[in-house]
């Protein structure tokens, strides 16, 4: 790799497995420092052991629920406090509740889920690293998007509603900072992956005939480096390599 985040603070969530690992591991071996938040605690160790292991630097880990309310706001504080800015945010983290189902059979403890993780947990992370994200040089933010909120097909309604939302929010944040700061916010869909929220929505799909998560890590990386220039976009993995 060329250090191309070298001195950079990068912020993911989701990152335990799947496309949050894949990015963590990618933007280690560019060089960043980062932060890598996911509930499963065992599984950012042994990813932080594996960064380590190919001398990258430490990871450092937040195993913590993104939808516990003052989560995201303490880990602001700890980054301003160490870093004083954050440099890429990368809001990845989402559910699919559980397997998909008709609408109206949805229970509202799933229905909060999705929208608890999807939706909400992103504003959470807008609202407290938005200053921080500016206070960089270059701040970039991609938040992990999904077609699910175009097609809106059958059995997929929490998941397409929580995803919509998400796309929205995503580009009236962009819109408010246009031509004000130097942040680039964009949406990024990878496509069909596979990961475990991919299984839980196709359980005994063959999943070695999908993309694999470190395929698509490249194009997060794309828009998050500081000579990225694109800002409001809905962006295809497919479309973007780093």
């Amino acid at each position: 790799m060329s250090g191309l985040l070298a001195g950079k603070v990068a912020l993911v969530t989701g990152a335990s497995r799947g496309i949050g690992a894949a990015v963590v591991r990618r933007f280690a071996a560019e060089g960043a420092e980062i932060i890598a938040i996911a509930r499963n605690q065992p599984s950012l160790e042994e990813l932080d052991d594996e960064i380590r292991a190919k001398g990258g630097k430490p990871l450092v880990l937040v195993p913590e629920d993104v939808r516990t309310p003052d989560v995201i706001d303490r880990v602001a504080a700890a980054i301003f406090d160490r870093w004083g800015r954050l440099d890429a945010l990368v809001g990845n983290a989402g559910v699919v509740g559980g397997g998909l189902r008709p609408v109206a059979h949805l229970e509202p403890r799933v229905w909060d889920e999705m929208i608890a993780v999807n939706l909400s947990a992103n504003w959470r992370l807008i609202r407290a690293m938005d200053p921080l994200l500016r206070m960089s040089e270059a701040g970039r933010a991609v938040f992990t998007a999904a077609a699910e909120a175009h097609e809106a097909p059958a059995f997929w309604g929490g998941y397409a509603a929580s995803k919509a939302g998400l796309e929205a929010m995503v580009r009236c944040w962009a819109a408010e900072v246009a031509n004000v700061t130097s942040l680039r916010i964009n949406l990024l869909d990878p496509g069909p992956v596979a990961t475990r929220l991919r299984t839980i929505a196709y359980p005994g799909e063959d999943q070695t005939r999908l993309t694999q998560p470190d395929a698509v890590a490249g194009a997060f990386l794309a828009l998050c480096l500081p000579s990225c220039e694109r800002h409001g976009d809905r962006v295809l993995a497919a479309d973007l390599t780093a």
